[in-house]
């Protein structure tokens, strides 16, 4: 490009509250369940049925909002979004237009390859109903299309960034905080494979043009089920801009705003229709639902449950365990349970970069082949936090200590009875010591060299102690050989 091209980037973000319930009535969210099973009068729409609020779902919002240190107004209410579409029962969608449960927050984001941090703003974070499922059967030419109305009226929370994203890769690291932030308040599980976050990205290019600005016109990019999408996506899109931008030479006065699908495998978008505007929706008050007020004193008492945010627990890792900003971040990444899991066993080992360096290696390992999440580990905190804290002791040998650890996992004993079981024996210090001296009396040269600067010489004797006691641990067996020849 030979031009000066700004990228431009607001991301709309959709996050399935984690309720039992849907917004305005008692059917289950459950995912999964058999198409059109999780349905009632009123998520259908039909006749004379009247809403009911999920109160626990305004929690959640507020909670999310206080979360991205967004205000939460006095006063929020609900709004009928009118569009005509097959998955859409009522011919409408209860949402909020104008008064937003959350509003004027932001994110804080470091890129990969920067320490800069940027701020995301936040416009409006805001409840509404979910829609019904299309499923498209294109097999044997048929082109069916079947509808699912389960995921009808399930609570949803649409987070509406400023356009203040430059890059795809700014792009990726604001939803990544966004989903730890979603993840550690417990508002949604935030499942891209079912659907429960859901993204679009709004993206033009700002073109310097000898001094003078031109835009180029809005595009809205659907289907983006990954991140590593998102990223694609927004990378495709700045080329296509730019390259239909010299072609036609249409601006952001000129031509509406377009909504584009993202097609994955090929790797390109492909025009859908033109975007409605606020107008388009014919947006008006909902006559069954009451405006809502929210009371300081309520949201306040939710505001005293948050605890840390993510990014305040990655400093006091670091500060409390002197562990690497690197390693806290691996830990407080995989969610609140493997924080607490961590900080229990770190606490009991009395070593927390010893703890870190088994979790990251072991633990997360065995989390990954299974497919399992740390409430499934086999092995509780407190025992993973004991056999680090004989590690650490001298106790155990690493090498010996990870026979432990397997043989915990296959057979479901606890410490002792492995270390039993394998023939692990404890090595007093005395016997250490004794052994020890043994090998110096036998080594003179040894001490010699060691004496004259040649720190590595006790490695060989290391070895040879080893093979006299297979329980000997090696870092031990160094640290006595070194106190002797410094006594002697």
């Amino acid at each position: 490009m030979s031009h000066n091209v700004t990228t431009v980037i607001g991301l709309e973000v959709h996050v399935q509250l984690k309720t039992q319930t849907k917004l305005f009535c008692g059917c289950s969210t459950q995912f999964g369940a058999p198409p059109n099973t999780n349905v009632c009068a009123v998520c259908l729409g039909l006749p004379g049925a009247l809403p009911v609020i999920n109160e626990y779902a305004l929690d959640l919002a507020v909670r999310a909002g206080l979360g991205l240190d967004c205000s939460i107004p006095p006063m929020t209410k609900w709004d009928r979004k009118q569009y005509f579409y097959p998955d859409l029962p009522k011919g409408y969608q209860i949402s909020q237009f104008d008064l937003p449960i959350c509003a004027d927050g932001y994110i804080d984001i470091e890129e990969d390859d920067s320490a800069d941090v940027v701020r995301i703003g936040i416009v409006r974070a805001h409840l509404e109903e979910d829609a019904g499922k299309s499923m498209h059967d294109e097999a044997a030419g048929r082109g069916d299309t079947r509808i699912d109305l389960n995921r009808c009226g399930t609570p949803l929370l649409e987070i509406v960034s400023q356009p203040d994203m430059r890059t795809s890769s700014q792009a990726k690291a604001y939803l990544h905080e966004l989903k730890l932030r979603m993840l550690h308040l417990g508002v949604s599980d935030c499942e891209m494979q079912e659907g429960s976050l859901r993204v679009d990205a709004n993206v033009n290019l700002h073109i310097d043009v000898d001094g003078r600005l031109i835009a180029t016109p809005i595009v809205e990019v659907k289907n983006l089920n990954s991140f590593r999408a998102v990223e694609r996506a927004i990378e495709y899109e700045v080329d296509r801009q730019f390259d239909d931008w010299e072609e036609t030479g249409k601006t952001i006065k000129e031509e509406p705003k377009t909504t584009r699908g993202w097609d994955d495998a090929v790797g390109k978008t492909f025009l859908q229709r033109e975007k409605e505007e606020s107008a388009d929706y014919r947006y008006f008050p909902d006559p069954d639902l009451l405006p809502v007020r929210l009371s300081k004193e309520r949201v306040e008492a939710i505001r005293a449950t948050l605890g840390e945010m993510p990014a305040q627990t990655k400093t006091r890792l670091v500060s409390q365990y002197n562990i690497k900003p690197y390693d806290s971040a691996v830990i407080v990444d995989a969610g609140r349970s493997m924080i607490e899991f961590y900080e229990t066993a770190a606490e009991i080992a009395g070593d927390g970069k010893r703890t870190s360096s088994w979790i990251q290696q072991d633990v997360m390992r065995y989390l990954n082949e299974h497919g399992c999440e740390i409430d499934a580990f086999p092995i509780g905190a407190s025992s993973l936090g004991n056999l680090v804290k004989r590690v650490s002791d001298g106790a155990i040998d690493n090498g010996r200590a990870r026979d432990v650890l397997a043989h915990m996992l296959d057979s479901g004993d606890d410490i002792d009875a492995a270390v039993k079981t394998l023939g692990i024996e404890s090595v007093d210090n005395s016997e250490i010591e004794d052994l020890c001296r043994e090998l110096l009396s036998e080594n003179p040269q040894i001490v010699e060299d060691f004496k004259a600067g040649k720190q590595q010489a006790v490695g060989s004797l290391i070895g040879q102690a080893k093979k006299r006691n297979r329980n000997a641990n090696p870092q031990v067996v160094r640290k006595t050989l070194i106190q002797l020849i410094e006594a002697m």
